[in-house]
C-alpha cells in the first residue's frame, strides 16, 4: 500500500483563492479536484491520499469531508480550526465526529508575526489538540523552524509533523540555516516529517533528484524512516513538475533503503500518525 500524505484540492470561487492570482502561480490558477488527482494516483501506483487544508475557514473542512465521502481514495482530511479562538475546542469536537477528520494545520508560514505559533493564545489552542490527540501539521519556512523543538518540548503528547522539511533553500543548495534546527526538532519522538514540497524549493526548470538527495539524507539520518512520510504536495508541485515527476524523484532518493524502510515512508508512518483506517 502507498499513501500520499500531503495533497490539496481547490475550486476557484468557492473559497479565497486570491493567492493563486499572481504570475508566479499562473500554472496552477485553476480548479484542482479529486477527479483530477485520481488517475494520477492510479498511474503512479498510489492507493490513498490525505487532503491538507488551504484555507483558514472551517467551511473548507466540510467541503473536503464531503469530497472524501465521494472518493474513497481520500483516506483523511487535515483541516483547520481557529487555534487562537476561545471556540477552538468546540470547533475541534464538531469535526472529531467525522471519521476522516484526522488532523489540523494552520498556514503559519504566511503569518506576519514570525512568532505566531508560540503566542500564548495559540499555545492554548495546541494544548486543546494535545488533549484530544489530534495531530498538527507544522507549515514552516526555515525561519520558523527554531520553534519546532520549543513546541515539541511544550507539547510532548501532541503528534506533530513538519511539512515539506520546513522548505529548505534547495535552489541555493543551502543547509547551514536549516539543518541545526531540523535535527533539534528530530530529537523529540512526537515530531515527524513529510518528504514533500521539495521540487518547488528547487530550480523549477532545471532540478534533478540529485538536488534533493542531501536533504532527504539528512531527514533519514535525523528522523529515520519510521518518522518520515511521502507527500506529493499536488497540485502545488505542478509549478515545477507533474505528479509522476515528484513520485519518481523521491523513489530515486530512497533506492538504498530496504523494503521495510520504504514501506514505513510510503505507508506505515502516515497510517500511524494520522490514525488512518485504510
Amino acid at each position: 500500500m502507498i499513501i500520499d500524505a500531503h495533497q490539496h484540492f481547490w475550486k476557484r470561487g468557492l473559497f479565497d483563492t486570491r493567492w493563486l492570482e499572481t504570475p508566479r502561480h499562473e500554472p496552477i490558477c485553476r480548479d484542482f479536484l479529486p477527479a483530477d488527482l485520481e488517475p494520477l494516483l492510479k498511474a503512479a501506483g498510489v492507493d490513498y491520499s490525505v487532503f491538507v487544508q488551504t484555507q483558514h475557514d472551517t467551511e473548507e473542512n466540510l467541503w473536503a469531508l464531503r469530497e472524501a465521502d465521494l472518493y474513497p481514495f481520500i483516506a483523511g482530511v487535515v483541516g483547520w480550526i481557529d487555534l487562537a479562538s476561545p471556540l477552538c475546542e468546540d470547533q475541534l469536537v464538531e469535526f472529531r465526529n467525522f471519521p476522516k477528520f484526522v488532523g489540523v494545520r494552520h498556514i503559519t508560514q504566511d503569518e506576519p508575526d514570525d512568532d505566531f505559533i508560540i503566542r500564548p493564545d495559540v499555545i492554548r489552542g495546541l494544548h486543546v489538540l494535545q488533549k484530544h490527540r489530534v495531530p498538527f501539521d507544522l507549515l514552516f519556512y526555515v525561519k520558523h523552524l527554531r520553534h519546532a523543538a520549543t513546541l515539541a518540548k511544550e507539547l510532548p503528547e501532541l503528534p506533530m509533523v513538519i511539512d515539506h522539511l520546513a522548505k529548505p533553500e534547495i535552489r541555493a543548495q543551502r543547509t547551514d540555516n536549516w539543518e541545526t534546527h531540523f535535527r533539534a526538532a528530530a530529537k523529540f519522538p512526537n515530531v515527524c516529517c513529510k518528504l514533500s514540497g521539495m521540487i518547488t524549493e528547487a530550480d523549477w526548470e532545471g532540478w534533478t533528484p540529485e538536488d534533493l538527495q542531501v536533504y532527504v539524507d539528512v531527514a533519514l539520518e535525523a528522523f529515520g524512516p519510521d518518522r518520515l512520510m511521502y507527500g506529493s504536495d499536488w497540485p502545488v508541485c505542478e509549478l515545477a513538475g507533474d505528479y509522476q515527476d515528484v513520485f519518481n524523484a523521491l523513489r530515486d532518493c530512497l533506492t538504498r533503503l530496504s523494503d521495510s524502510e520504504r514501506d514505513a515512508i510510503y505507508c506505515q508512518t502516515a497510517k500511524k500518525f494520522y490514525g488512518l483506517t485504510v
